[in-house]
């Protein structure tokens, strides 16, 4: 199967599970989006489902595949754009950071709402866990991941330190997906 045949194939997968998950999805949740996360080169890396519940909370899951061993940071990006190839995602922006805030969880005059742990990823490169945070919604509002120009959820080479200026020394984008609202 191609690379673009094996793309659409994750893509209807993901909206068919989307799409099942917003016809039968639990009363807590208020709104549900959703990302295929891709390489540079455009090769499916896996999904990211998120959904939040009446107490805001944004519920990110993520199923991933064909990623390099260890540890990676994770974050929201500011623009849902992401454009490989040479550009390695910086169509995507900064760290989505809607209030102005340092970066860094360990920061104290932090975080980026889009700031995220590592993940870590096994010696298979698959990576299956899911995450919480408060710092972004899905509906209206100051901190929603869908304002005018949308957001992306990015994964970076290496390690985020969760200090350093501007976005943790993580290293090259390596992976990227815009968010899309379904409910």
């Amino acid at each position: 199967m191609s690379g673009s045949n094996a793309s659409r194939w994750v893509v209807l997968a993901v909206g068919a599970v989307v799409i099942g998950a917003c016809t039968h999805a639990p009363l807590n949740r208020i709104a549900v989006a959703y990302s295929t996360i891709e390489s540079a080169a455009g090769e499916p890396r896996g999904t990211a489902i998120l959904w939040q519940d009446p107490g805001n909370i944004v519920h990110v899951e993520l199923h991933l595949s064909g990623l390099p061993p260890g540890t990676h940071g994770i974050h929201f990006h500011a623009v849902a754009k992401c454009e490989g190839g040479t550009t390695a995602f910086s169509t995507a922006g900064g760290h989505y950071n809607p209030i102005g805030r340092d970066h860094g969880l360990k920061n104290p005059a932090g975080p980026h709402a889009g700031d995220a742990e590592n993940i870590v990823v096994e010696s298979d490169g698959s990576y299956s866990k899911s995450f919480t945070t408060d710092r972004v919604s899905l509906t209206d509002g100051s901190t929603t991941l869908f304002d005018a120009d949308g957001s992306a959820i990015v994964i970076h080479a290496g390690a985020d330190d969760q200090t350093s200026q501007p976005a943790g020394n993580s290293g090259a984008r390596i992976a990227c997906g815009t968010l899309r609202k379904t409910l």
